[in-house]
This record gives C-alpha cells, sequence and structure tokens, in this order.
C-alpha cells in the first residue's frame, strides 16, 4: 500500500469500499421490479418456450462477453455447443471447437451451478476453459494459475507501440493469493448487501485485482452472472448483462477506469451497474417478442407437412438468419442442389410462408412472412 495512492488498491483502506444506499434505492427498486416483473412473465410462458428463451439469451450472453474483448465467435456454434449442454434438440447445429466450448462451460457452470460457492478453484477451472491451448493469441500465457508479472507490471494500456496510454496498472502479483482469498471469503459471506448491489461490488472487485494473464473481463462478468443468478435464485437466464456492456463498452471502460484512480466511495459505478442492467432487463422484451413470434409461427403452420431442410432452415431464419435468404444460401446451408433448393423454397412459397423479396433477377432474395 502506498501513502499517495494512484489507483484504489493502493489506498491503505483497501479493499473497503462505500456507496451510498439512499443515492442507490429508487434505481435498486426499480431494477428489481423488473427482475420480478420478468420472470413473471417467463414463467408463463410454459417449459419449452422458456428454453428457447434461455437458450437465445445465453448465446448473446457467450457471443458479447467475448466481443466485449475483440474476440468474434461463430454464432451457431455457440447456440449448437449451448444446446448440446442444456440437451436440446435444435435445427441446423454445426460442430464447435474446444474455444467456444470453453466459454459456453465458463457460462453454464456461473449460471446453472449458481448456488455452488465461488472458490479460488472454480476460478482456475474458468479460465482454463477459456484458454484450452494455454494461449492467448499468439502469446502462451499461465492457465488455471495467477499471473506471475514474470514480464512486468500487468497493464491496461491503448494507443501504438512507444506512445502507449497506461489506463491501468493491477496489483502486484505477489499480492494476489491473499487478495483473492479476501475477495472468495466475502463472495461466499452472506451480509444485509442486497445481491444486485454484491453483483456491481463482485465486478469491480475482481477487476481491480485483474488476477489472471488474460481473460479478466470475461470471468468478472461470468462472476456477474452469477451473482445475479443468486440475486434471482433461478438458473434461467433471461436476460444479459453482457450484451448491454458490449452496447455500452465505451462508457463501461471509462467508468471503471474513473473508479479506479478514485477513493473507496464507488457509488458512481455502482449507479451505472444499476442502469445498465434497468436497460438489460427491458432489452430482454426482444427475446421475449422473438421467441412468442417463432411460436406463433409453428402454431400457424403446425398443419402443413415439411421436409428435413425446409424446417431446419425455417428455424434457422425465425432464430435471426443474416443477409438474405437466396437460393444458393439455401443450397450451401443445406447441402443440397441448386434445383433442390429452388424446390423447397418455391414450395415454402405457394404454402404463403415466404414470399419473393422486391429484386429479382439474379439478386432474388426471400423473406418469411411475418405471422401477426
Amino acid at each position: 500500500m502506498t501513502p499517495n495512492p494512484t489507483y484504489i488498491h493502493e489506498r491503505l483502506d483497501w479493499p473497503t469500499l462505500h456507496w451510498n444506499q439512499r443515492q442507490l434505492a429508487p434505481k435498486l427498486a426499480e431494477v428489481r421490479h423488473a427482475q420480478g416483473r420478468l420472470l413473471g412473465r417467463m414463467e408463463g410462458l410454459g417449459f419449452l418456450l422458456r428454453e428457447e428463451a434461455v437458450l437465445h439469451t445465453l448465446t448473446q450472453d457467450a457471443l458479447k462477453t467475448s466481443e466485449i474483448e475483440g474476440e468474434i465467435l461463430n454464432a451457431a456454434a455457440v447456440r449448437s455447443s449451448l444446446a448440446r449442454r442444456l440437451g436440446m434438440d435444435i435445427a441446423g447445429a454445426v460442430p464447435s471447437d474446444r474455444h467456444v466450448d470453453g466459454v459456453v462451460d465458463m457460462l453454464l457452470d456461473a449460471t446453472r451451478n449458481f448456488e455452488k460457492p465461488l472458490t479460488v478453484e472454480r476460478l482456475y477451472g474458468w479460465h482454463a476453459a477459456l484458454f484450452p491451448t494455454g494461449r492467448s493469441g499468439m502469446n502462451k500465457i499461465s492457465v488455471g494459475k495467477w499471473r506471475n508479472d514474470t514480464n512486468g507490471p500487468m497493464q491496461v494500456v491503448s494507443g501504438p507501440v512507444g506512445r502507449e496510454k497506461v489506463h491501468f496498472e493491477a496489483p502486484a502479483a505477489a499480492r494476489l493469493p491473499a487478495e483473492l482469498a479476501a475477495f472468495v471469503r466475502w463472495a461466499n459471506t452472506a451480509d444485509d448487501t442486497d445481491p444486485v448491489l454484491r453483483a456491481a461490488i463482485a465486478h469491480f472487485w475482481f477487476v481491480t485485482l485483474h488476477p489472471f494473464d488474460d481473460g479478466n473481463g470475461r470471468i468478472a462478468r461470468a462472476i456477474v452472472d452469477w451473482a445475479l443468478a443468486r440475486s434471482e435464485g433461478s438458473a434461467q437466464r433471461f436476460y444479459s448483462m453482457s450484451a448491454q456492456i458490449r452496447a455500452e463498452r465505451t462508457a463501461y471502460y471509462d467508468i471503471l477506469e474513473q473508479m479506479q484512480k478514485s477513493g473507496p466511495d464507488i457509488t458512481t459505478w455502482m449507479e451505472w451497474f444499476l442502469d445498465c442492467l434497468g436497460r438489460a432487463i427491458n432489452g430482454a422484451e426482444a427475446t421475449l417478442s422473438a421467441v412468442l413470434q417463432k411460436a406463433r409461427f409453428w402454431e400457424r403452420h403446425g398443419t402443413h407437412t415439411f421436409n428435413d431442410r425446409q424446417r431446419r432452415l425455417l428455424n434457422k431464419l425465425l432464430d435471426g438468419f443474416e443477409g438474405k435468404l437466396t437460393t444458393s444460401k439455401w443450397a450451401a446451408i443445406a447441402k443440397c442442389s441448386q434445383d433442390t433448393a429452388q424446390r423447397d423454397i418455391q414450395g415454402l412459397v405457394e404454402m404463403g410462408i415466404l414470399v419473393k423479396d422486391a429484386a429479382g433477377g439474379r439478386s432474388t432474395s426471400y423473406s418469411v412472412v411475418e405471422v401477426g
């Protein structure tokens, strides 16, 4: 600890943190009400629709927590990996690699096993799952263990080589065993702090320690998922905090940097977290709308007879197909000839399920007719 600290973890009173409970109370009450309202609405959907909503939410969670760090995962592979682990049979399942499976395994462990304590070994396991090859990009890293600072202090930097800007420098590696022991002890000890506020504190505390060579942000957000699942007493996730943070990534990094260089009062961070969480919960309306739209579609067209290719491609369209659906894309996805693809599409047009888009000729594309 230093007498003139630059960062919060250098303060003599670290890790003592404070916040203005009265200032946070209205936002917390609003978020808690939104949580309860969303869980109630989802409870009324029925088991299959809830499972579909959970699959959609966790897919977004895995994609966006990685995207925040500049890593783009294959959406179909993430969805397929999740479905296999959840025991769901989905159309258009594709293989997934160890890297995708690792992200999925971490998120499922955090949410499905929310009642289990957070331990050092569990954090090691999440880290190992994120880096199955022992490398981050081209760099070999220490996997499933705290960083050792062999190559210098852990810093968050930006800018070109030679003109880097240091946004944050984490505690020295020698401090980590004691620091993490204190963190997990706090995480597993109940107190009178609302569980949602504990989720915000846990995120801030963990990223301040930055204990791994890489993956700290993703693990911090998995800890948030774990804490939020505990706050709701439910393993089913219907909103994605990571997706909302991705949408507000610049503000996210700015507020974290600001608070790292401030005193022990983290009210500003807590307010931002609650606001972001509220927007994430409100954004779940889009998930609910998509799930209900898909349910109405199959209810409306349940009497039609579809071949396996048609059923698989329709589900893919209803799950949010990127770009325009053309005969060529149908043939590539369904692994069939262009002629077969054209017959499949034409059959759905005759049923009134697909409609030809305005542009014709070689750019002919099709869309699903919306179900009212």
